[in-house]
Order: structure tokens, then C-alpha cells, then sequence
């Protein structure tokens, strides 16, 4: 390669080849003092020479690239602690990871808007924050408020998941106050959607992510709030490591095991003894199914303790590292025994209701009348079946032999069909209540029953079978028919 010797052209060092006395006079000392180099060769002399290969570019170049890649490398690091790539995050995590400026117990600062920029939301902490009020705000576009757009459109049409997860985002950008004030936010958004699944507005928690102690602090406060939150529950919560063992737990289940929650840690549940060896088992193979699964499980169990059967509804879920790596298990286990032993006896209690109520029916529905001395009548009203069949045959059969009675009335015009089995109660009924010296009269028969009779060739022998009840009751209590049954 060759150049112009008048040519003024920046060195590796940023000064200029040939182009002024002043470079001149530092070369010729240069000379003077030594030899310069030319292709490797020594050139004595005290006069300043140029040539064309004085400069070792490749070397130059090398030294250049290895500078341009130590300044992506420090760019990347201040990108790295500035912000984090988008990406979901659980809520738990969103609301662990933010700084929250006005502290961990207050409102942090909240901003909605459309995909267009329109701001449609716009707290007190976010005042707080940008300086701009909310009336100032509302209507206005994001950009012209806090000099960024953090959230562009495609990246919030491309932000899909279930909606029930409330799944976030982070991200983090430059801004700036209404002040002039340069500021560098962090925003944790979701994209919220409506009916149809379009995009309706980006709601963010924002956040001035630029004190690190601040933001240890906070961190810690809400920590602090998270854990009274699962130390409170009424379930018993936990995580394991890979291998089973304790990393975790509330203290609602130390509680319901008497001991101290540092007795669980680093031990598995065989190790920790507190559950029967069978029962062990049948917990820690749920959870193997959980890590070769990398899926929640919703299941109730019933864990034999021995003196009894205990109930639960249980939830075991993958713990997951930063890299999405299924490291451990967790567990939301709710006792549910006292409930099942009260919806037992809810259940028995209930069974004994409806067979209370049962007999009172067909009490009702088989109802025995005295009509005079030696005569009942029992009307039948409704569909019978086999049950109700041998009911009506008992109850008859109790009447005539504790009556005394000669003469049994069996109105049937209330039975709104007749078939085999009413055929078949009634001869059966007729031949029981002879066996007790007693007869039967058949009343309310109509034409369409008599002939279902027939039809089904029921055996009436022995049977009185009048068309009405008051013809029934004025057979049954003529004086002669009541004298000669008497002889």
C-alpha cells in the first residue's frame, strides 16, 4: 500500500505523518538520538526520513479491534447494571425485583397508557417521580413526558401469555424529569388486553433505579412483607432442594409438627422422621413426578397416620433458577380432614333426613282408616312400584291382624297406572288378608284399569272389586255380610 508523503494521515498514536515542522523536529530527535526502522532495516542519520512502510498496520489495526471489543465489553457491563434484558417474570418476582422509590409499604409509581403513547393512568408516586401532575399528565403522549418510549408497539403486540399468570416485564431506559432532570427508569409493565385479545393499555411500575443501597433496602422491606405473608398463611408451604431436602418452609408448618423450623433444613422427609415411612414415600414420589415433569400438580390425597386417615388438597410446582432450570420443588399443602369428617357427617345426617322423610311419605301415602268395627279402608294414590308395593301389603296386613278387622277397602282411584306390579300387589295382597280371615274390596276401578287387568291377566279370585269407595264402605257395613263373616 502506498500514500501520498504529503498526505496528512492519523498514526497509531494520533499524531500526523509529514504534516508539520513541529512533527518534523520530534522525528529528526528521534533520529538523532538513534536509528529508525524502515521494513525491519536500520536507517542511520540524523535527517528525517518518510517511507512508505514506516507504520506497522496490521499491528495498529489488531491494537484498534481489541480496543473497540474492551469498549462493548464495558458497554454491555453498564447496559448489564443499568437494566435486563425483557423477558417474563412472575409477579412474586416483580414485585421482589423493583426498587419501588417511595418506599416497599407505599404506592409505587403507576402508568398506563395505549399503544399510540396516550397516558390514561398517572398516580401520585408517578408526580413524585417525573413532576408532572396528574392533570398535566392524563391525555398527553408518554414520549413528551418523560423524554422515552420503553414499551415500543411491536414489543407489546408480541407480549402473549396466559392472562391468569399476570405475568411481567422489565425493562430499563433513559429519562428525564419535567425539571430537565436526567433520570434512568426502570419499568416492570404487563400488557393488558381485552375481550377480543387486542391490546387495550401497558400498565408499569416505574422506578429510579440508580441507588444501589435504596434499592438493597427496599428489596429487604419487601422480602420482609413477603415472608409475613407465607408465614401467615393458613397452608402449610415449602421448597426442597433437587434431592428432597428442606430449604424452606413457614411457620405454619413447624407449628402443626411442634418443631423448630431450622430442624427441617438440609433434611429430606425420610430423614426428618416426622411422617410414617408409607407415607413418606407417597410424598416424595409426587414431587420426583414434579421435577421429571417440570409441571405443577393439583391432586387431593388421603395419607394413612396410622390411628387415622388425614385429608389434603395439595399444589407441588417446579422451582425454577434464573435460566429456567428445574432446581427444586415447592409445595402449598391445605389440611382439608375437618372438612371431609363434617361433610361426612353432613352426608349421614343427610340420610338419615330424607329416610325420616321417606317413611313419613309413605306413611302418608298408605294412610289405614278405621271405617267402623272390623273395617278399614286404605286409599292408594299415586304410581307404586315394588317398594311402595310391600309397603301397602305390610301396613294392610298390621291393620287387619291388630283390628281385628273382616273387611279391608283398597281404593285404588287415586293409582294413575296399572301394570304388572300393581296387578301382582293386589292379588298378593288379596291372598295375605284371607290367610288372616279377612276380605279384600277392590273400589275405584275404572274401565281403562279394568281392562289393563284383564289385558294383563291379573288373578282376582277371592277379590270383591266395586267401581266406588262409598259402594265399597256401604258393602263392607251391611249387617248381614258383618254377621255371616262373624259365624
Amino acid at each position: 500500500m502506498s500514500r501520498d508523503r504529503g498526505e496528512r494521515t492519523s498514526g497509531p498514536r494520533g499524531h500526523a505523518d509529514g504534516a508539520s515542522g513541529g512533527d518534523h523536529d520530534s522525528e529528526a530527535g528521534s533520529a538523532a538520538a538513534g536509528h529508525r526502522q524502515s521494513d525491519g532495516v536500520a536507517t542511520p542519520g540524523g535527517e528525517s526520513v518518510l517511507a512508505d512502510d514506516d507504520v506497522d498496520y496490521k499491528a495498529e489495526c489488531g491494537a484498534l479491534r481489541a480496543r473497540v471489543a474492551e469498549l462493548e465489553n464495558e458497554l454491555a457491563s453498564w447496559r448489564g447494571e443499568l437494566g435486563r434484558d425483557r423477558g417474563f417474570v412472575s409477579a412474586a418476582a416483580a414485585y421482589l425485583d423493583p426498587p419501588f422509590a417511595r418506599g416497599a409499604t407505599q404506592v409505587p409509581a403507576l402508568i398506563h397508557w395505549r399503544l399510540d403513547g396516550t397516558v390514561t393512568r398517572w398516580n401520585d408516586a408517578a408526580t413524585c417521580l417525573f413532576g408532572w401532575s396528574e392533570g398535566e399528565a392524563m391525555g398527553r403522549r408518554l414520549s413528551e413526558l418523560v423524554a422515552a418510549d420503553p414499551v415500543p408497539p411491536e414489543e407489546a403486540q408480541a407480549f402473549t401469555h396466559d392472562p391468569g399468570e399476570s405475568l411481567f416485564a422489565t425493562t430499563t431506559s433513559a429519562g428525564r424529569t419535567r425539571e430537565g432532570n436526567a433520570i434512568t427508569c426502570r419499568w416492570t409493565y404487563a400488557v393488558l388486553r381485552d375481550e377480543r385479545g387486542d391490546v387495550r393499555e401497558i400498565a408499569a411500575i416505574v422506578d429510579e433505579g440508580d441507588d444501589p443501597r435504596q434499592r438493597e433496602r427496599l428489596l429487604h422491606e419487601r422480602y420482609q412483607m413477603l415472608l409475613q405473608l407465607v408465614d401467615n398463611s393458613p397452608n402449610v408451604m415449602f421448597i426442597k432442594d433437587a434431592e428432597g431436602r428442606y430449604l424452606f418452609l413457614n411457620r405454619h408448618y413447624a407449628r402443626a409438627l411442634g418443631r423448630h423450623i431450622i430442624e427441617f433444613l438440609g433434611k429430606d422427609e425420610h430423614e426428618f422422621g416426622a411422617t410414617p415411612p408409607g407415607v413418606a414415600d407417597a410424598i416424595v414420589a409426587k414431587e420426583r413426578e414434579v421435577l421429571a415433569s417440570g409441571r405443577a400438580l393439583r391432586y387431593q390425597e388421603v395419607l394413612d397416620y396410622g390411628n387415622q386417615d388425614y385429608y389434603f388438597y395439595t399444589v407441588k410446582y417446579p422451582v425454577r433458577n434464573e435460566r429456567g432450570e428445574v432446581v427444586g420443588v415447592g409445595g402449598v399443602v391445605r389440611e382439608d380432614t375437618d372438612l371431609r369428617r363434617a361433610e361426612a357427617e353432613r352426608a349421614a345426617l343427610q340420610e338419615q333426613i330424607i329416610a325420616a322423610q321417606q317413611e313419613t311419605l309413605r306413611e302418608l301415602s298408605t294412610p289405614l282408616i278405621p271405617l267402623a268395627d272390623g273395617v278399614l279402608a286404605m286409599p292408594v294414590v299415586g304410581t307404586m312400584d315394588g317398594a311402595r308395593a310391600a309397603q301397602i301389603m305390610e301396613t294392610l296386613l298390621v291393620g287387619i291382624s291388630s283390628q281385628r278387622a273382616h273387611t279391608a277397602i283398597l281404593d285404588i282411584t287415586g293409582v294413575r297406572a296399572v301394570d304388572a306390579i300393581v296387578a301382582d300387589a293386589l292379588t298378593r295382597t288379596a291372598r295375605a288378608a284371607q290367610m288372616l280371615g279377612a276380605r279384600v274390596v277392590l273400589t275405584g276401578i275404572r274401565p281403562e284399569v279394568a281392562r289393563a287387568l284383564l289385558e294383563l291377566g291379573a288373578d282376582l279370585t277371592g277379590i270383591i272389586t266395586l267401581g266406588t269407595l262409598q259402594s265399597g264402605i256401604a258393602h263392607a257395613l251391611r249387617p248381614t255380610e258383618r254377621s255371616r263373616v262373624a259365624r
